[in-house]
């Protein structure tokens, strides 16, 4: 299998894996099982930064997560009128987007930390947030036309149910949108940004939210979490997708995973 061209300057062509046939295959978990954190300790942990969250996240990224979850949502395919479940919504940047793009579609946003969903509710009337684990949710099958986790997914305790629970919920031919951190292949950018990462990043983060131990966890978690082709995988272990694209973004920092029911 080739490898992913992590380069986003580069501009490559979406990755697109082999596709199985639906008939026949089944799903299977060709890595190692990642183990997420302990559920109750991150849903304290992001209790205890949901007043500071935004800040935070636009002070460390100089902005440029606002970017990612535009392209996210692009690359849904979102239009009038669908219907989109964002997960692990935090203060609801990413429902929101999606609002903008499905119109008088329905949008709605869930997250298990009860902080973050009271400053969602603030922030739109217009989409439905509520209280409700990825890995259990409370929707009927084939619900939604997208079902989405923006930086989340590392931070499930069973990464692979949620995906199979994400999966659930959408349509056939819908699609399932996961955004998450990954790591630099190229030597110079990934040397760079390890080192921001490790040194830089918690620091910045206990200064602006007073809570320097949360970061050092997602510095953490960021680090040893699959991204590209494992991560690939373990979506096919999880679920029966037809097709599933991956694409890099900011030479890997991040990665945009397109998977079609």
């Amino acid at each position: 299998m080739p490898g992913v061209n992590r380069s986003e300057t580069a501009r490559p062509r979406d990755r697109e894996t082999a596709q199985p046939d639906p008939a026949t295959e089944q799903p299977s978990n060709p890595i190692t099982p990642y183990t997420g954190p302990d559920p109750t300790r991150i849903q304290s942990m992001f209790g205890s930064i949901a007043g500071r969250y935004d800040r935070a996240n636009t002070v460390m990224s100089a902005g440029v997560h606002h970017l990612w979850r535009r392209k996210a949502v692009r690359w849904s395919g979102a239009k009038d009128g669908d219907a989109v479940l964002d997960c692990a919504t935090g203060t609801g940047d990413l429902a929101i987007a999606f609002k903008k793009a499905v119109g008088n579609g329905r949008v709605v946003g869930t997250d298990f930390t009860p902080e973050m969903i009271a400053l969602a509710r603030k922030k739109s009337r217009a989409i439905t947030f509520d209280v409700a684990d990825v890995t259990a949710l409370p929707f009927d099958d084939a619900a939604f036309d997208i079902a989405s986790i923006s930086f989340g997914i590392r931070n499930v305790g069973d990464p692979m149910k949620a995906i199979a629970e994400l999966a659930r919920v959408v349509r056939p031919g819908g699609r399932v949108i996961v955004l998450e951190f990954g790591q630099p292949s190229g030597r110079l950018a990934s040397a760079l940004y390890d080192s921001y990462r490790r040194h830089f990043l918690p620091r910045l983060g206990g200064a602006v939210t007073g809570e320097r131990d949360a970061y050092e966890y997602l510095e953490s978690s960021a680090a040893r979490f699959p991204c590209g082709e494992e991560f690939v995988a373990m979506m096919r272990g999880a679920a029966r997708f037809t097709s599933i694209d991956v694409r890099p973004l900011t030479f890997g920092i991040a990665y945009l995973y397109r998977a079609v029911v």
